[in-house]
Parts: C-alpha cells; structure tokens; sequence
C-alpha cells in the first residue's frame, strides 16, 4: 500500500512550509536562528496536524545535522541513553550539536526526562520536544528551563485553502484525477486547522469517487464521513474533539453522555492525568459555588488515579464525572475572576487604599499605612463595614450569585453583611 496523501505532501523546506508564520516566517524568531544555522534546545507546543513533527525534520535537513528521533509512547530510558551515547560518538569538533527530536514528550515519565538533563546541558544534543499539553504540567522544571517554548496555533482558513490548492496540483497521483474544490466549507470544518486531517478527508473523498473527474462538494463530505467517521482521522487524534465532548456533556448535566465521552478516551489511551486535570477544571469552572464539595471530590479522585492506576482507575473517574454531571452548576466564580481581570486591564495599577497597605517601617506609619483599617474579627460577627477595593473602583462588582441552594445562602448572607449589596 502507497504512502498516505499527508505524507506524500510532507514540506522538505521552510519554503514549502503552510502556517506558523509567526516562527518561520521571514524575521521570524525561529527563521532567524534556522537561517544562522544555529539553534537552541526547544520545545513544540500545539495541537495536532500543524507541522511540530515536520518542522523538526526541516531543521535537520536545513543545518545538515545528524537527526534522532524517539516516540515517548514506545521508549524507556535505555533507549534514551543509547541515542545520547550514539549522538556522542558520532558527533565532531566542527558539527552542530546532532539533533533529538522527541514526539508527545509530555508522555516521558519524570526518570525519563532527568536522563536527558546532562546531554542538554553540556550540548551533546539539541534537543526538540513536540507536545499537545502545556508542558508546564507536563515537563519537569529543570528541562523546561534549558529549552525555549514556542507555540504553534492551528492552521487558518488561508493556510488550509493553500494547502488543499497545494495537494491537487503538486501530488501525482491527485494529478491523475481531475478534481474540482466546487465547496470547501464542510473539510475545512472536519479538519479542526488540522492539516493532516484535512488532507485525509481530501483523499478519503477522491478515493470513494469512481469517476475520474472528482467534483468536492459539501455534501458528499459530510456523507462519506458519516459513512466511515473515523477514517478522516487515521492517526486516531480526535483528542480535542472528545475533551470538548466530555466536558460540554457534564457542564449540560447528562451523566450517560459524560461516560460515554469517558469511555472513548480510556478506550483510545488517553492519559488520566489529562481526564482528572480537565474534570478538576470543570469542577471549579462549571459547577463552582453550586456545590463546592465537586473540587474535594475530584481532587482526591485525581490522587487515587495516581496511587491505583489503570484499569482500577476508571472507577474513581466515573464516580467524579457522574458527580460533576448531576450536580448543580455555577460558573460565578469563573465569570467573576474574568470580569476583575478585565477591569485590572482596562484600568491599570490602581492605588491600593492607605487602610490597606502593609506598614513594617516607621516612615510607613507616619504617613498613614494601615492607620484606619478595621480588624474584623475585633468586631461582633466578625465583621466591619469598611473599603477593600481602591477610590476608583469602589462601586464595582464582579462575583454575581446564581440562583442555586448553595449561592442562595451566600446572597443572603452578604447582602446582610453589605446593606443588599450583592441584589441583582
């Protein structure tokens, strides 16, 4: 069986490179220092299908640099040893570091990610990490701290666009048929800025076409993916698509939904440490003051995943997705932090009011630090009205109680302490 049409279509130079022109465009950071011929250790942060793998090997072939490859997925750190060893041996006085390109580096276990520290340091090789998570949870500090962090975004429509014009005039087995982009909407929708997908769905659709003129309309998309939903995906990266799914099923209470969403990812691999960070999110985002119970439970849910591993570890994230599905919902918090951070930018560094300021010196306290504030808890109740926000801002409000038993309680309570405050 041939090559795949993606990687038939894989760029070999920055000139053939779609997308991320913030990096590799002309006087771009990244651009710069491949032109220069020199680069550092770095790290490739972005979702699937936008080039961090293929970008990797274009460096390679532009610094003409011996290139090691490892898949986190299927390496242990014998295997890492061995290529550093490798690298080492090979290398001379007048080359460039040789090059060590690490796919889904946030996969790579905490002793796996040590062995690589002294290669990096001492520049044995540089080292080029891609991942779709944040690697500030994923990649321990003192590796993240030798590398520089660029991150790329999903491609545009123009890219896309460009890319499927690319396809059809520069493949030569694409050349043979004559197809016609009549609509693009429905790829471009499909591909999710994925570039790999997107050329999936293209040659999913030529290749179910018996004639030779090939006319691309929407609904011949939308019904050959139905058909066959997971071969516009080969490479099984629905990962984005399935969070969103699960997340949106517990933030809409359907707890069958949330499970079924849960279920594929366990299924498909995914890494719990993901499942039980996202639930911790929704947790505080979407069912917040509702019921502030969900962040304990998941939280220690999260801890057992840890501790018991997989398979034992589906148990505890579905008792917390079911919890965060039926529970109440609230996101006061979240829509109240947002609205403070949106004042923050809108108005600068507001002075902090006098009664408020720390005052550990004696000039501090002659010029007022601290000098009225009130010490609540030397008040009946606990409680003294006095100001906390600064001059300018005093009117303003930002956490909104939502209409749930919990909140309730809450609004009742404040608009007691503040005069009806915190009335709608």
């Amino acid at each position: 069986m041939g090559q795949p049409l993606a990687e038939r279509l894989r760029p070999k130079s920055l000139d053939e490179y779609i997308g991320q022109k913030h990096l590799v465009g002309e006087g771009a950071i990244l651009r710069k220092m491949i032109d220069a011929g020199r680069i550092s250790s770095f790290i490739l942060w972005g979702p699937p299908g936008v080039g961090k793998t293929t970008l990797a090997q274009i460096i390679a072939n532009k610094l003409e640099t011996p290139f090691y490859t490892l898949s986190a997925v299927t390496s242990g750190v014998k295997d890492v040893r061995e290529v550093i060893e490798r690298a080492q041996s090979n290398r001379f006085f007048s080359q460039a570091s040789p090059i060590l390109f690490i796919d889904e580096i946030h996969r790579f276990s905490k002793s796996q990610q040590d062995s690589l520290l002294g290669a990096v340091e001492k520049g044995v090789v540089t080292l080029i990490g891609a991942t779709t998570e944040n690697p500030s949870f994923e990649v321990i500090r003192p590796l993240l701290s030798r590398c520089q962090l660029y991150v790329l975004k999903s491609l545009e429509k123009a890219d896309l666009l460009e890319l499927l014009q690319r396809a059809i005039a520069t493949d030569e087995q694409l050349k043979q048929r004559n197809i016609v982009l009549q609509e693009t909407d429905a790829m471009l929708r499909y591909s999710g800025g994925d570039a790999r997908k997107l050329l999936n769905i293209l040659e999913l659709v030529v290749e179910a076409d018996v004639d030779k003129e090939v006319v691309i309309t929407d609904e011949k998309v939308v019904e050959r993916l139905q058909q066959n939903p997971l071969a516009y995906d080969k490479d099984g990266e629905l990962h984005y698509d399935i969070i969103s799914a699960f997340i949106k099923s517990i933030r809409g209470s359907d707890p069958d939904a949330a499970l079924y969403w849960l279920a594929r990812m366990i299924e498909g691999g995914e890494d719990p440490a993901f499942i039980a960070r996202r639930l911790l999110i929704s947790a505080a985002e979407d069912i917040g003051l509702a019921n502030p119970n969900a962040l304990l439970l998941v939280n220690a849910a999260f801890d057992a995943v840890m501790k018991i591993g997989w398979p034992e570890g589906r148990i505890p994230l579905a008792e917390v997705t079911v919890y965060l599905a039926t529970s109440p919902k609230s996101n006061s918090a979240y829509m109240g932090i947002n609205s403070a951070l949106e004042t923050v930018r809108a108005t600068g560094n507001s002075p902090v009011p006098l009664h408020l300021r720390n005052a550990p010196t004696k000039l501090m306290k002659e010029l007022g630090y601290g000098k009225e504030y009130k010490y609540a808890h030397s008040y009946a109740g606990n409680f003294v009205e006095q100001q906390f926000l600064p001059d300018d801002l005093q009117e303003s409000r930002f956490w909104h109680p939502q209409e749930n038993p919990s909140e309730a309680k809450l609004k009742e309570r404040m608009n007691m302490l503040w005069n009806g405050r915190f009335e709608k």
